[in-house]
């Protein structure tokens, strides 16, 4: 068994609160794409433990083309989660009268307007024949001097246009790739280089555990200095892999800096900020 974990691609879960780049869950998973039954059982159990310390917030889950998915849109729609997903293309949706007439007036209209690139949206009501029901779905048309470029969203919202849907909501989910890729590059999260499972999740475990303290560190930073919006990367440089003598009494703890020490006053007002409260 140590061996097939060694050969076998694995490809984690990251799933983030992006309005604060908090992260939520990091799973590790093999590398093939995930069933739906597999998506919904994690998305399951995501939502028992949000609604465990949030009963009455209202979710939106927003994913790939991975989680559309009937299994996960079911038990979202059982569970009062509104949900956009990415939906892989297909020959009934290039054929939707309704997305055809719309990529055909914003193809002709680039072309009389000699525009490189135009953009259009169009929406639908689709039920693949594995679902058990039809579904909003939204289209992103993009016409160019290469050609025609269609890409869909389903979604479980029934209001905000389909350019809302898909560019303000949808492609929202470009934040939850840069809080990805600060975890796997500033943070070494992928190094996953265990012979078992377990272990190489409680690595996972760990590297989340060193993102949360970046992340709370930068929370305390103030607003006015530069390294308030720096990345992980730099704030462990600046903040943490810094020569200073540590002084400690029975009543306090001293660090004492060289001189020059350029973030001397930001490791101060960290430190101040993150000081318990007297009881």
């Amino acid at each position: 068994m140590d061996d097939f974990y060694a050969a076998v691609d694995i490809l984690p879960i990251h799933v983030y609160d992006t309005a604060t780049g908090r992260p939520v869950a990091m799973l590790l998973r093999t590398g093939k794409t995930p069933s739906g039954a597999e998506a919904a059982g994690h998305i399951r159990r995501l939502m028992r433990h949000l609604r465990r310390h949030w009963p009455e917030t209202h979710i939106t889950i927003r994913g790939d083309g991975h989680y559309g998915r009937p299994e996960v849109m079911a038990l979202c729609e059982a569970a009062g989660v509104d949900y956009v997903f990415g939906l892989p293309t297909n020959a009934a949706l290039r054929a939707d009268p309704e997305i055809v007439v719309a990529a055909d007036a914003c193809a002709v209209k680039r072309a009389q307007r000699q525009y490189p690139v135009l953009r259009g949206y169009a929406e639908t009501r689709y039920g693949a024949k594995s679902w058990k029901c039809q579904r909003r779905v939204v289209a992103r048309i993009e016409a160019s001097t290469l050609g025609m470029d269609i890409r869909y969203v389903v979604t479980s919202l029934t209001e905000g246009s389909a350019e809302h849907i898909y560019d303000t909501l949808y492609c929202a989910r470009g934040q939850a790739e840069n809080l990805i890729k600060r975890h796997k590059s500033q943070l070494a999260s992928d190094r996953t280089s265990c012979r078992s499972a377990g272990a190489n999740q409680m690595r996972l475990i760990l590297h989340t555990a060193a993102y949360w303290l970046l992340w709370r560190i930068q929370q305390e930073i103030p607003r006015a200095t530069a390294l308030a919006t720096a990345e992980f990367a730099t704030l462990r440089l600046r903040l943490l892999k810094v020569a200073a003598r540590v002084i400690e009494t029975a009543t306090r703890i001293r660090v004492a800096f060289a001189s020059a020490c350029p973030d001397a006053g930001v490791f101060k007002a960290i430190t101040t900020s993150l000081r318990p409260a007297p009881t």
